[in-house]
């Protein structure tokens, strides 16, 4: 099983990115997934999370209304638009699969047991 994250870069305060998640392996079309953050010298924080057929979603306070979370099942992909960046969302990123099927969007991080390799997001201002 491999999830692979990917999109990150350097943007520019008031920009966009869209990171992608896809995943390996195994069918995920059951599963709720996640997107978590780690920037530098503080713990991972949840960012938003989708549950298995994309109809439910969370999302941290701290993105509402600027991000959003997205799948497509049949290409077994994440995806997070990232709208109106900030500096402090500068992090690495992690997407991460739920270990249970058929949940609702989890937002901690002991629900999930698949982890990806990460993307580098990186906001100047």
């Amino acid at each position: 099983v491999q999830l692979q994250a990917s999109g990150g870069g350097l943007v520019q305060a008031g920009g966009s990115l869209r990171l992608s998640c896809a995943a390996s392996g195994r069918a995920f079309s059951s599963y709720g997934m996640g997107w978590f953050r780690q920037a530098p010298g503080k713990e991972r924080e949840f960012v938003a999370a989708i549950n298995w057929n994309g109809v439910k979603s969370n999302y941290a306070d701290s993105v509402k209304g600027r991000f959003t979370i997205s799948r497509d099942n049949a290409k077994n992909t994440m995806y997070l638009q990232m709208n109106s960046l900030k500096p402090e969302d500068t992090a690495v990123y992690y997407c991460a699969v739920d270990r249970g099927a058929w949940g609702a969007p989890a937002i901690e991080a002991r629900r999930y047991n698949y982890w990806g390799q990460g993307t580098l997001v990186t906001v100047s201002s």
